[in-house]
């Protein structure tokens, strides 16, 4: 009887051994799963940080973009999206290039367009006089057909390009221009370009007859 109380006692132990192995081995087993879920959910939210900066990204991209509206002798007629800062040249390869008919000779190509803006590119067989571009409201900004009709240029709008085809106003004063009407806003008045640094009453009197503010 002694013998089998011995036998017994050793059977328990081996069958607490077993147990307590069991529930070390289940401690340890939810704790690694706790650090690998942690570690998951760390690793989730540094994509989705990721992530909203690069929709922040597409965002800022898209608000770059402007929207024009182009039509006459080109292949696809329409609204397009370009880049801030494009030109007429960049808005007609958005839509798809010129068709064969079209007289680019009554277009400035490098004109800098701005949100909201129709462009018509005008055709070889065209007649009658038509604006190359109107503002969003309908308002003339650019006569396109007569060439050979003095057009005053609009200071608000004016590419540096076309400043410097103004008496007496080279690339440097142009740029000057261009800037000032950037950190202070359009012109109200002609008069007022004489703030521009190097524009005095002089150079103003040689251009005032070429130049606007509509």
């Amino acid at each position: 009887m002694e013998i089998l109380n011995k036998k017994q006692k050793i059977i328990l132990v081996i069958i607490l051994v077993i147990i307590l192995l069991f529930i070390g081995y289940y401690i340890i087993s939810k704790a690694s799963n706790s650090k690998y879920i942690a570690l998951e959910t760390k690793e989730n939210e540094y994509v989705n940080v990721n992530d909203d900066l690069e929709e922040d990204e597409y965002i800022d991209a898209k608000e770059k973009n402007i929207i024009i509206h182009i039509t006459g002798s080109v292949k696809k007629q329409g609204i397009v999206e370009v880049e801030q800062g494009s030109r007429i040249s960049d808005v007609i390869e958005a839509a798809g290039g010129t068709t064969k008919e079209a007289d680019l000779s009554k277009i400035n190509l490098a004109y800098i367009v701005q949100d909201g803006q129709k462009i018509y590119v005008p055709n070889i067989n065209d007649k009658e006089e038509t604006n190359t571009i109107t503002k969003s409201a309908g308002d003339n900004v650019i006569k396109g057909e007569d060439n050979n009709k003095e057009q005053k240029i609009n200071i608000n709008m004016a590419s540096q390009t076309e400043l410097e085809t103004l008496t007496g106003i080279g690339p440097s004063t142009a740029l000057k221009i261009i800037n000032y009407r950037i950190q202070n806003g359009n012109f109200k008045k002609i008069e007022d370009i004489k703030n521009v640094p190097g524009i005095g009453d002089a150079k103003f009197e040689n251009i005032k007859e070429n130049i606007s503010v509509k």
